[in-house]
């Protein structure tokens, strides 16, 4: 298989011209000074100062070929930033590559050269078919030693390393080494089942803890660069958390699953389908929705434009939207990512309490023009504010703090501490042990569970 492979993986070497002003410089030592004698005997035995102006960085990565025609994947940090690519085929012959496109999100990259002949090429496989436990082979360029075939396990699935907003690797035992990113991670059939793409260690070396970018996450990336030069990804249009046990049992879930929408961005997809704060989100396009993490990923795999089905739990019970799906870039491009989320609404006009009302270790007040400049709250602020926290609750430990403002208690909007109040008694008598309320803190919408006891 190693010998069927080879071929197919290439090494990738790039240089990059680096500013005067970020390239090392020599000390100017006074005359006389022991350290300039030192550093003149040295480069004149050395054949002199070196001279001042651009110089020429280069560094070396892995990629392998996925088109007889000469397209070649490979990680975006190996090519980042480089004037010039060249490709080494497995017989030496080197090639200039021109990139076709790169996603920072993914740190995948595509690149294309050009061949008088058909250049061998590799197939991907269905990442999500591999088991821990299976064996893979790792094939790249560690230290620029050209390629280097390496074996081990699976070790685990969907690792999130904190590298990116869809992070779903495969982590193996695999040796992997600097030089090896970009490269590919095979199945025992010879298929791409990942793209290695980053190693923990803090020797620099392998210690058998590697990941690799799986290949049903790559392809599409893969598509949309050969298609369009960019990334094309599903864009729901909704600010999401977790569901903790806590929330679960405040919104009458039998366990924590799915993904909790904390706001829903004005003018977006999810909008314009009727979801709204509050809805947990169980599945999309028919694909459960167990963590929270799952649904960036799974909706920026779906097709911009098409239409799916979203099942939620709202009031007690599951309901279905249909969701035309927009493009994330597009949104991106457009500002509609950095808008202030929607800010729910309730009704208005009650008197304000001097004093405030005392609920669940929180004093809190409706919002008044005064109790606003004094928090720096904004204009259209809805809600009711809490002005002091008894730091030995269940609220304090969870981060509630004097000038946070409470939007919804159990998905009702509430703007007077009565209405609070009464919220949380049918809370109580339906035999909740604890209440969710949505919070206004920082600038954003996020949902608590906040025990009643």
């Amino acid at each position: 298989m190693a010998a069927r492979l080879l071929p197919a993986v290439v090494n990738i070497s790039t240089t990059q011209t680096v500013d005067a002003e970020h390239a090392p410089s020599v000390p100017n030592f006074p005359e006389g000074s022991p350290f300039r004698d030192f550093f003149d005997e040295f480069f004149d035995r050395h054949g002199g100062r070196p001279t001042p102006g651009p110089r020429q960085a280069t560094s070396l990565g892995s990629g392998f070929i996925v088109d007889q025609s000469g397209y070649i994947v490979t990680n975006n940090h190996v090519i980042a930033d480089a004037d010039e690519v060249t490709v080494t085929l497995s017989d030496d012959t080197a090639l200039k590559a021109e990139i076709v496109g790169r996603d920072t999100k993914t740190d995948i990259a595509l690149l294309k050269v050009d061949s008088d002949t058909p250049l061998p090429a590799v197939g991907w496989g269905d990442s999500d078919a591999s088991r821990v436990g299976d064996w893979v082979m790792a094939i790249g360029n560690p230290f620029g030693l050209g390629g280097s075939v390496t074996a081990g396990i699976i070790s685990a699935r969907a690792r999130d390393i904190q590298a990116g907003p869809y992070d779903n690797f495969i982590q193996t035992d695999a040796a992997i080494n600097r030089g090896n990113s970009g490269g590919p991670l095979f199945d025992m059939d010879g298929d791409v089942i990942g793209i290695n793409t980053a190693i923990f260690s803090p020797s620099g070396g392998s210690i058998g803890i590697g990941f690799a970018v799986p290949a049903n996450l790559a392809k599409q990336v893969i598509h949309d660069l050969k298609e369009y030069g960019r990334t094309r990804r599903g864009w729901l249009g909704v600010r999401i958390q977790s569901v903790t046990p806590e929330i679960a049992e405040s919104l009458g879930l039998d366990s924590a699953h799915g993904a909790l929408v904390a706001s829903v961005t004005e003018g977006g997809p999810a909008r314009d389908a009727g979801v709204i704060a509050g809805d947990v989100i169980l599945s999309f396009n028919d694909r459960a929705i167990d963590e929270m993490r799952q649904l960036p990923r799974i909706v920026a795999e779906t097709e911009v434009g098409s239409t799916v089905p979203v099942e939620v739990w709202r009031d007690g019970s599951k309901q279905t939207v249909e969701v035309k799906l927009g493009e994330l870039e597009e949104a991106e491009e457009s500002g509609l990512l950095a808008s202030d989320p929607s800010q729910p609404g309730g009704p208005g006009g009650a008197a304000p309490e001097s004093t405030g009302v005392q609920v669940l270790g929180l004093t809190i007040r409706s919002v008044t023009a005064e109790l606003a400049s004094e928090f720096d709250l904004p204009e259209d602020t809805t809600g009711v504010v809490i002005t002091d926290v008894n730091a030995d609750t269940d609220a304090a430990r969870k981060g509630l703090r004097p000038g946070h403002v409470i939007v919804e208690v159990n998905q009702r909007p509430v703007s007077t501490p009565d209405e609070v109040r009464d919220a949380l008694d049918a809370a109580r008598d339906s035999g909740r042990s604890s209440v969710l309320v949505m919070v206004q803190r920082d600038g954003s919408m996020s949902f608590l569970a906040l025990k009643l006891d």
